[in-house]
């Protein structure tokens, strides 16, 4: 079937002629100012104040901004606004700008190090089933948070047998197949000028971080397991995260005076890796999965996974392929990588 060029030209006349009046224009400013605003938060989200925590609650969602955008569309083609149709492409190229890298597989083969993180989550009804899922994926260094007293023992039987080599201290552990040294409590919870005049003995029920040195065939492996401190929607606090951001800071600073150059972190960091709270950390460390995953990597919580904050962080070393593993009875999905050394 031929095109009519006459008709063609006819209907790109009335389209141009439609856009040229002021009231395709004029219609619809309130889903102009709501596509613009769209557009902004994404490239000013750094700019918005904390106050109640709000800027890290933006930052928390910042992928699902996108969703927006067809909404906001269909919006403006039903109210017939040029405007806000114009508009939308302030937002979309800020989204695509930041998150598309994500949308493609990144990962490669190889890896010398397979390793793997969970929160076990405390109320877990089936703890050795969810070791023997985990000892299953073939990770060499498998990480756990939220280990209970009640729990630890099932889960230091349930992978004797493939991991002769863990750590635990206070609700974190760390399994492997290599051999461990130096293993020692990294305190994250109470951080600060007043930390010092608590006792050890106060602060030892709160452990939850750890470092210890892994033995590889190429070297030294310096590895921190930690669970920061949770954070809450409450009504007279807003977005209350000031014991995660507490144990930021902590977790910060042991890294920063770190000085083997092959590090790896793995950790729940009850936040998203675009939070404010680890600016510091994200000059230090990259993250398996913007480097090497495929797409957001989602993994809490389980029933609809909605952000990553579930974290395997590195330096030194370069990520092959990051994923997430099945889901096993906790509120997290476990995440796994592969990593070469240099």
């Amino acid at each position: 079937m031929t095109r009519n060029p006459r008709a063609w030209r006819t209907g790109l006349h009335r389209a141009l002629l439609a856009c040229s009046r002021p009231e395709p224009w004029k219609r619809g400013p309130v889903l102009t100012a709501l596509a613009l605003l769209l557009g902004l938060l994404p490239l000013l989200h750094a700019t918005i104040p904390d106050f109640a925590g709000l800027g890290s609650l933006v930052e928390s969602i910042l992928p699902w901004l996108g969703v927006f955008i067809p909404a906001l569309l269909a919006a403006a083609c039903w109210r017939r606004s040029l405007s806000a149709a114009t508009a939308l492409l302030l937002p979309a190229i800020a989204w695509t700008t930041l998150f598309g890298g994500l949308l493609h597989d990144k990962s490669h083969a190889g890896g010398d190090l397979t390793v793997a993180a969970h929160n076990v989550g405390a109320a877990n009804p089936d703890p050795a089933g969810t070791a023997h899922t985990l000892a299953a994926s073939g990770a060499d260094l498998l990480a756990l948070e939220e280990l209970t007293p009640q729990a630890a023992p099932l889960y230091e039987k349930a992978l004797a047998k493939t991991y002769p080599h863990h750590a635990i201290r206070g609700t974190v552990g760390l399994w492997s197949k290599l051999p461990l040294s130096g293993t020692r409590t990294i305190d994250i919870m109470n951080y600060g000028p007043l930390a010092a005049t608590r006792p050890t003995a106060a602060t030892l029920p709160e452990n939850r971080a750890l470092h210890t040195t892994v033995t590889t065939p190429d070297g030294p492996l310096a590895v921190y397991v930690a669970h920061l401190g949770s954070v809450r929607l409450m009504p007279r606090h807003g977005f209350w995260t000031a014991s995660r951001n507490i144990g930021a800071a902590a977790l910060t600073k042991a890294i920063t005076t770190e000085r083997n150059p092959h590090v790896l972190l793995l950790a729940d960091l009850n936040g998203t890796w675009d939070d404010r709270a680890f600016t510091d950390l994200r000059a230090r460390l990259h993250s398996t999965q913007t480097t090497s995953g495929n797409g957001f990597g989602f993994t809490w919580p389980t029933a609809f996974p909605m952000a990553r904050i579930d974290q395997i962080l590195y330096r030194g070393l370069t990520a092959d392929r990051s994923w997430t593993l099945p889901e096993t009875g906790s509120d997290h999905l476990p995440v796994a990588a592969t990593l070469t050394w240099p």
